[in-house]
Order: structure tokens, then sequence, then C-alpha cells
């Protein structure tokens, strides 16, 4: 497989057991002329960018040099049945059971060896060597994946966390053999009691099986529930994959059905979807009426109208009516996948934060085996200076140890992928796509949003708002013979008329008239009934009307008057006459006017920032609560007025649904797109909301916030645990096991904080 210029080329690692591991495959990867990579540790894969003529094969070998593995990962495969045997394959993960089984036999042995320890009453004649006889398999066989990665590592001149743990548990077992064999630890009788602080007592009757199995025990546990919270970070994702259609009814040209598996659905082809189903893929509906619930892709929990004409997305469900749909786009064009991919490219890119707590990890195990060595000399030096040296070597060797154990950075290691990935896989089940975790970064910063007026605040269509009548017609009279006209006319306004007046319609209308940019005509039963802009009336309004079309002009909307010639409606010149004015208008959306006030509350001033004329602009606004209007821009004096801002030393989040948003969007510090809008908008901004209810952004917002928050806190407690530990181990304040211990509850810790995400909970 050869790469393009510029293309990007996704790997499966494994055999990583740290974030030191990421960062040396990471470093492997980028020394290759033209390659940027990027490696997580949390999601297990690689990231890259590839120039021509460098094969996947090639990134594989580097990595298998590192003394890891790795294998392509196809991203563009169909959807198929596979999809299920596939997620059943990995429930059944092996390398997590394997770990399972090696943290039970260990915790099995571990228990006897630390009571006989921490309890002198169990310790009867020989109970050192039974001790010796349980905790030989626990630091050998229970600790080899510590000791496989530290020696890999070590061949290739590097330290990782494994190293630290290797090194530890090695040095307190081999301590105990000597001196169970050339010590005195062997006698039969011999006692000691367990301690939290380590005593300073004869060196070579001290053993430290306790230590060497506990910690193993608890760095293995640590692991085991680290991997499966991993997993349970990524549960999101896996049920957005898992929310597609496994298979599709067809309907062939001769009219009959048939059930084919999803991966064989191809562009084109119309399928049935009956009630209760999900639809299978995205399509355009041929037959047939429903209501669609849109909530496992949008978020939105109001079921959507949808007729023949109206698009659909792939595995929404068709909650009343039978519908034929004929499909625009399969497999890995489809929403779903593309939003998919988004959520992916989140989680696998790296925030500024977490690309300090790679540099920390990278340089961290080489000061600590530093801090561990000059430990043991600083101890030995002072056991050389005092009449008790055994007692002051084995004080040496048990601050050594316990500083290589508790000094373990895994949390700090997993402090942000873990947060990214439950905070975007939460995200993309509530209609939220991030697209790189950089965005984490801007939605801190930022104090003031613009936003779109068309398509943002409001619906992007036109609504009959009001109608006018003189005196002697009634207003479903009235509205009846427009919308009878209108019936005739595919334009915006007439659309908006015609679904006002629909219970009035009167189908027998003759001889149509459109004029574009003025009007429609045509007889209804007897009357001759006109529709026209005012400008084009021709005749003096009455004072009704007037003011009619004077307050929709003023108020942003849009009026047009009815006029009619019948026997009742007629002057002396046989003209029509103005009988009435409707009134059209953008409609704000219902939920526009609680999400500006919800985006004050995130501390954001709103502006609005439309192409619209200045009367509708402030209409709008004065709806929403919007103080601060700009109207009547075009596409770069958007751009503009976000630049101008952002000189002025504000942080600007733009907010555009349309093609003339992107440059403003690509503009603004961060750039959020109205996934009902265009493919140009969401793909030139950096998040973007499924839905188009205003209030996702700023549900998008906090959310954004609330998961760098939860990365902060992680390397706050990750970093400072070590700083706080380190200087405690080095005094000697710490046993060996309660380090292990601590540390292994720390990595915990900090994935079981980042699960927190998964509940968050949007306002609306």
């Amino acid at each position: 497989m050869t790469a393009s210029t510029g293309q990007l080329v996704d790997l499966d690692i494994s055999g990583m057991t740290c974030a030191s591991c990421a960062n040396r495959i990471e470093r492997k990867l980028n020394k290759l002329d033209g390659v940027t990579a990027s490696v997580n540790y949390a999601t297990e894969r690689a990231h890259v960018e590839v120039p021509a003529g460098l094969a996947a094969g090639d990134l594989v070998e580097v990595v298998r040099a590192a003394g890891y593995d790795a294998s392509p990962i196809v991203a563009d495969a169909p959807a198929s049945t596979a999809d299920t045997d596939m997620a059943d394959a990995d429930s059944r993960d092996p390398e997590l059971d394997a770990l399972r089984r090696r943290l039970i036999v260990s915790a099995i042995l571990s228990v006897p060896v630390i009571a006989l320890a921490m309890v002198p009453a169990l310790q009867f004649t020989y109970w050192q060597w039974l001790s010796l006889t349980l905790a030989a398999p626990v630091v050998v066989w229970g600790a080899y994946p510590f000791h496989r990665a530290a020696w890999i590592n070590l061949r290739h001149g590097a330290t990782t966390m494994d190293t630290l743990v290797s090194v530890g548990t090695l040095a307190a077992f081999g301590w105990s053999l000597y001196a169970l064999f050339l010590g005195t630890a062997g006698t039969p009788g011999l006692t000691h009691g367990f301690d939290l602080l380590p005593q300073r007592a004869d060196g070579s009757s001290h053993i430290y099986l306790e230590a060497a199995a506990g910690v193993t025990t608890f760095l293995l546990a640590g692991r085991y529930f680290e991997k499966r919270a991993k997993r349970r970070a990524g549960d999101a994702l896996a049920a957005l994959m898992d929310l597609g259609a496994k298979d599709v009814v067809v309907r062939r040209p001769d009219g009959a059905e048939s059930r084919i598996p999803i991966g064989q659905l191809t562009v084109g082809d119309e399928f049935v979807v009956r009630p209760g189903e999900k639809i299978a893929t995205d399509g355009v509906v041929v037959e047939g009426a429903s209501a669609v619930d849109a909530s496992m892709v949008s978020g939105e929990s109001v079921p959507v109208e949808v007729t023949t004409g109206d698009a659909v997305v792939g595995a929404t469900v068709n909650t009343s009516g039978l519908l034929v749909v004929q499909a625009t786009a399969v497999g890995s064009d489809t929403a779903l996948a593309q939003m998919a991919r988004m959520v992916t490219a989140a989680q696998e890119g790296k925030a500024d934060v977490q690309r300090l707590a790679d540099r920390i990890s990278s340089v961290f195990v080489p000061i600590v085996i530093a801090i561990s060595l000059a430990t043991l000399g600083f101890w030995l030096g002072v056991a050389s200076t005092t009449d008790f040296a055994g007692g002051d070597v084995t004080f040496a060797f048990t601050a050594a140890v316990a500083v290589l154990i508790i000094a373990c950075p895994c949390a700090l290691g997993l402090a942000t992928p873990t947060a990214l990935m439950v905070g975007t896989g939460r995200g993309a089940q509530l209609g939220i796509l991030l697209k790189g975790p950089e965005v984490l970064e801007s939605t801190r910063r930022v104090d003031t949003i613009v936003l779109d007026k068309t398509g943002t605040v409001t619906t992007g269509e036109m609504t009959f708002a009001a109608i006018t009548v003189v005196d002697g017609y009634e207003t479903e009279q009235v509205l009846g013979w427009a919308a009878s006209v209108e019936s005739g006319s595919e334009h915006p306004i007439a659309a908006a008329i015609v679904d006002a007046g629909r219970d009035h319609i009167d189908s027998r209308v003759r001889d149509f008239v459109s004029t574009q940019g003025a009007g429609v005509a045509g007889i209804v039963g007897d009357r001759l009934v006109t529709v026209v802009s005012p400008s084009k009336v021709g005749v003096a309004l009455p004072t009704a009307l007037d003011d009619a079309v004077a307050a929709a002009e003023s108020g942003g909307a849009t009026a047009v008057v009815v006029l009619v010639a019948d026997s009742n409606a007629e002057d002396a010149a046989g003209q029509p006459v103005p009988v009435g004015v409707l009134v059209v208008a953008d409609r704000v959306k219902p939920s526009s006017a609680a999400a500006i006030a919800e985006f004050r509350r995130l501390g954001l001033t709103p502006k609005l920032l439309t192409g619209d004329n200045e009367g509708a602009a402030r209409a709008v606004a004065s709806i929403v609560g919007i103080d601060d209007v700009t109207a009547g821009v075009s596409p770069r004096r958007k751009l503009e007025v976000i630049a101008e801002l952002q000189e002025q030393g504000h942080v600007v989040a733009m907010v555009g649904d349309g093609i003339n948003d992107a440059a403003a969007l690509a503009q603004a510090d961060l750039g959020l797109a109205m996934g009902t809008g265009t493919d140009v908008a969401m793909a030139a901004s950096d998040l973007t909301v499924v839905s188009g209810d205003l209030r996702a952004v700023a549900d998008a917002i906090a959310l954004a916030r609330r998961t760098l928050g939860t990365i902060k806190g992680n390397l706050f407690w990750a970093f400072g645990y070590n700083v706080a530990a380190i200087p405690l181990a080095a005094a000697g304040l710490l046993n060996p096991m309660i380090a292990g211990a601590a540390m292994a509850l720390s990595s915990v810790f900090v994935v079981g904080n980042s699960l927190r995400l998964r509940g968050f909970t949007p306002k609306r």
C-alpha cells in the first residue's frame, strides 16, 4: 500500500504498556523523511501523514524495529454483518483475558505472602520459605509483562515506566534471595513485623517478598482496570458505529423485495423502511411519509416529519409510516461514517496539554532512576558513618526501591487521552463533533460569540406570520384565495403561504400566470386573484394595509398584497382592488433565545452578523436578546469583522451554516457549524453541531470546557502525586508495597475521573 503525497495512514499498535512507549514509537516514526506521526497510548493507534513513495509496510517495520507490533487500519471498509462478529471478538479481548488470568493467579499467591509478612502471629517456623515459594511465580511469571517490556526497551537503549517496575520488583526479590540464602533471614523461627514506614534493621535478616509480590499484584490490578476502563472510554464511539442497520430490504425494478446485508447495498438502490426499523443508509424518500427519530445521530429528541423528496440519514429510526428510500451514500460515505471518522480523528490528535504530558513522560523515567540511585547513595553514605551499617543498607535499599515504584507516571500518560476519548465519545452521542483536541484550548479562552442569522438563529425557511384584511372580507377567505394561486409557484414565499392556507385551497385555479420578481395571478372560481409585491401593486393601498406593509418591512419581514377583481370588489375603472396583506418571515428558532441566555451564562458576549437587511436583523436580535448587530455584510466583510474583533483582543467563536460563512468560520478562533447547513461550512469549522438547535452550541462549548477541565484535573493529580510522593519515598517514609498500591490507584483514579464525563447532561 503506497501512500500518495499527504496521505494519512492509521496503524493499530500493540505491545505498548505506558505513555513512554507511545512517545518512543512517535519519535521513531517522525525520524522518517516527510513523515508526521502522532501516537496515542489510550487508543493504541498511530495517526501518520506520509509522503509519496512510502508504504504502510515501511511504517510497520519501523514500529517492529522499536520492539512493538503494528498493522494498517483499513478505514474505508464498508459496513457489513461482519461488523457484529468483529464486535463480539473485541468483547473477548485475548490481551485483557490474559491480564485477568495473570492478576487472579498473582493475587491468590500474593495474599498469603502479604498476610505472613504483616501478621507476626502467622509466622510459623519456616514461613519465610513458604513466602519464597509463593512469591517467586508472582515476581517471575506475574511480572513477566513488565520484565519483557523493560528488556525490549533496554535493548533499544530506552527506559520506560516498565523499567521502573521491573527494576524495583527484581531488586526487592533479589535482596530477599540474598538475605535467605546468604544472610540470616533463612534461620528457623525468624519473625519480623510489618511497618507502613521502613525501619532500620539488620539487612541480612530482612526480606521483601511481600513488597515484590504485593507491588506486582497491585500493578497488575492497576493495569487491568486501566485497560478495561480504556475500553469503556471508547464505548461511545463503538456505540456510534453500532447504530447502523445490519441488513436492508431492497426493492428491485420489477417490484420484488429481498433482504440483503447492508454491505451489498449500492448508491441508487431503493430500499423499504417499515415502522420501527432503522433507515439503512443516507438517501432521499421516493415514496411515503413518516416521522423519523434522528436522536441517535443528532441528539435532537423531536421526530422530524419527512415525505417524498426529503433527505434522510442512515441509522435514524422510522417511527410511523412506510418509506421507500433511494440510497445516495453507502459505507464510508454516509453521515454516520463521517461522524465516526471525525470523532476518531479528534481522539487521535493531541491538545497542548497532552503534548506537555508527553514531554514530561519522555524525560521522567531517566530522572527517576537517577533520583533512586541518588537516594541509595545518600543512605549508604549515612550507613558508612554509623555503627549499624547493615540496618542502614537495608533502609537505603528500601527507600531506593520505593522511589522506583512510586514514581511510575502511568497516570500522567493517561490523564489527557482518556478524558479526550470519553469527552469526544459523549459529544458524538449528543450530536457534537470536535474536529481536533486543540478545540478544547479554544473553548476555554473564547469571550465573544458571533452568530449568523439565517439558518443559525432563525430556521432559514419562510414561515407565514400574519394577515391583515380590509373590511368586508374574512381572513380565511383571503388566505385561501392567495394559497390557491400560490400553489402553482415554487417560490419560498409561496410555499409559506400555501402551507398556512392549506385547509382553504381551491384546486380549480385557471389561467395561472407567474411574473418573475413581481408575483402570481390566476382565476379562483369566478374571481381573478393576484398576489404581488407591494412595490408592484400600482394603486394606493388602504390605510390598514399600508400600515401592515410598513410594520412588516420595519420588522424585517416580507409582505405581499392580495388583489381581487369581481362584482363586489371592483372600482369604476374595473381594476382589481387590494383586499389583504400577507406577511411571511424567516422564523426565529424557538430555542434561540434560551441559547443566547446560556451563552451569557458561559461568559460569552453574543453578536449578530448577517448579510440580511438591518430591519430583519434588528427584529431577530430583539427577540432573542442580542444587543450588538451588524447587518448587510458580504462574506468578505464577515471575515473582516471577525479579524477586527481579534485585533481588539477578543477570542472569537463564530457560528454559521452557509457557504457565505465559511471564510469567517475559518478565521475565528473557534468555528462552529450547524449540521443542518452546508458541507463547506462544516469543513471550515472546528466543531460541528449535528442538529440545528442553537442550544447545542452552548452544550458543545460546555462539554469541551468540562473535558478540558477534567484533563487539567487529571494532570494536576498525576503530576502532583509524583512530585509529592517521590520526596517521601526518598526520605524513607514509604513502604515499597504501599508505594506500589498508591501508584496503581493513581492510574485508576485518573481513568475513573475521566469516565465521569459520560454523565455530562445538556442543559436542554
